[in-house]
């Protein structure tokens, strides 16, 4: 499921707009697309790592250097990163906003089950539930990472651009969690 090539420039324009100077991650069904535009030589320069630990540990060091980078990851590389996240770019105080893409979410929506539902033992081992989609925000919440969620694909540029905003803004890394399509 490809997104539309013209919101897909729309995303990087506005990117490009804010300043954004390096977009690091591993691409996923959300964000591939994406990736794939800049890596066309328009907008900021696309950074594909190994680990998305590594993604913050790279966007850190570039922040130093005096760049402005985004990380763009899935939830699952989100837990992942943690050290990274919390141990680096936040101690540091880098000005890094993240997108985390929001694997689990459509499935856990359909199931009726919304942030308001205990995260009990019984829910999280449901074979018809993505426990990521359920850990994302408490886990975001826990390394007291400002986020917000998007859920709706016409608000993409401007949750984009008040993420980006906000981590400038507080100099700290700050979320935005999409649960949409890029584009």
């Amino acid at each position: 499921m490809n997104a539309p090539t013209s919101g897909l420039s729309e995303i990087v324009a506005t990117l490009a707009d804010l300043g954004v100077t390096h977009v690091l991650g591993i691409p996923d069904n959300t964000s591939g697309p994406l990736f794939d535009v800049l890596g066309t030589g328009e907008g900021p320069r696309r950074i594909i790592v190994t680990r998305e630990g590594e993604a913050f540990a790279l966007a850190s060091g570039l922040w130093l250097g005096g760049a402005s980078p985004l990380v763009l990851i899935q939830n699952t590389g989100l837990l992942e990163s943690g050290d990274a996240l919390r141990g680096t770019a936040a101690r540091m105080g880098a000005p890094i906003p993240l997108i985390v893409t929001g694997r689990g979410y459509a499935k856990m929506n359909g199931l009726g089950i919304d942030r308001s539902t205990p995260r009990t033992r019984d829910l999280l081992v449901r074979a018809n539930v993505d426990s990521v989609a359920l850990l994302t925000e408490p886990t975001l919440d826990a390394w007291a990472v400002p986020w917000s969620i998007c859920q709706n694909r016409d608000d993409v540029c401007d949750a984009i651009r008040r993420t980006v905003t906000a981590s400038r803004e507080q100099e700290r890394p700050v979320a935005l969690v999409l649960t949409t399509s890029l584009g």
